[in-house]
């Protein structure tokens, strides 16, 4: 079946492997980026089945533009797929104000925003899909990342609560957790704060060393991790959650069995602190 999609983000990592393999196979796609010309390629390959804007994700009025523009021009998008993001490392307290703000500004307002302005959309054609890219980092933590892990964490909660709200529209969500993959999001696109010194003794700097280093390559098969997003579209209903990679299986059990082990602890204290039955 060959459909309509909306994918921010599509000059590189898994939205440029999405973008290609959707194309491939005849689907029609309205990608954003931030620099056209990264897309020279794709662009004279296929033509009027990649139609293309140029986007910031801080650009909130910006956002709103494309997507109706993309919408009225297209007249039918089947799947909005939020992946545009960057990761920002270092401890907490390295980073500057303006660090922060973009990262927020980018990872989670963008994305909230982008699938805010889908909405009236979808609800107007009968229903659709929305993907939303977080990652491993959206149910489990490193030190090192703690604003990448805000961004993450905030995004699965709107989109969690959101599936609840649309689901009566016939619009499906599902978040997409994927652990390590080989695109340029490690050595290319992340970003790193500065470093204090006293920091050199905590675990936060692992990240900076990691991505510094630049050797250690993620096991992912980013290609294989688009073509199991493209393919979800398909099932019915949407799966809420798709954990892709066995890094990404494997950290988020144990932490989600480290913190379920720790909420029974606190069952008996939790429990003291209603008021007696029949009060």
């Amino acid at each position: 079946m060959k459909r309509t999609w909306f994918i921010t983000g599509v000059n590189s990592g898994f939205g440029r492997h999405m973008t290609e393999q959707l194309l491939a196979r005849g689907d029609r796609i309205a990608g954003t980026v931030r620099d056209l010309e990264s897309m020279a390629d794709l662009k004279a390959r296929h033509g009027d089945a990649l139609w293309l804007a140029k986007l910031d994700l801080t650009d909130t009025p910006a956002i709103r533009r494309v997507v109706d523009l993309a919408f009225g021009e297209l007249e039918h998008v089947d799947v909005v797929v939020s992946n545009a993001g960057y990761g920002l490392f270092g401890a907490a307290e390295e980073m500057t104000d303006e660090q922060i703000a973009h990262q927020i500004d980018t990872n989670l307002l963008g994305s909230i925003q982008t699938v805010r302005a889908a909405l009236p959309h979808l609800r107007s054609q009968g229903g659709g899909r929305i993907i939303q890219l977080s990652t491993m980092g959206g149910q489990a933590v490193f030190p090192g990342g703690s604003l990448y892990h805000a961004s993450k964490w905030g995004i699965e909660g709107f989109i969690d609560a959101l599936a609840q709200e649309v689901a009566v529209f016939n619009i499906g969500c599902t978040l997409v957790e994927p652990g390590g993959a080989r695109t340029n999001f490690r050595y290319q696109s992340a970003r790193l704060s500065s470093k204090l010194d006293v920091y050199d003794a905590s675990p936060a700097r692992m990240a900076h060393r990691m991505i510094e280093d630049g050797t250690n390559m993620p096991i992912g098969d980013a290609a294989k991790m688009a073509a199991i997003m493209i393919d979800s579209v398909d099932q019915q209903p949407a799966p809420r959650r798709l954990a892709l990679g066995s890094d990404a299986y494997n950290v988020m059990r144990k932490q989600l069995s480290d913190r379920l082990a720790a909420l029974e602890t606190q069952k008996e204290l939790a429990f003291s602190t209603d008021f007696p039955a029949g009060m």
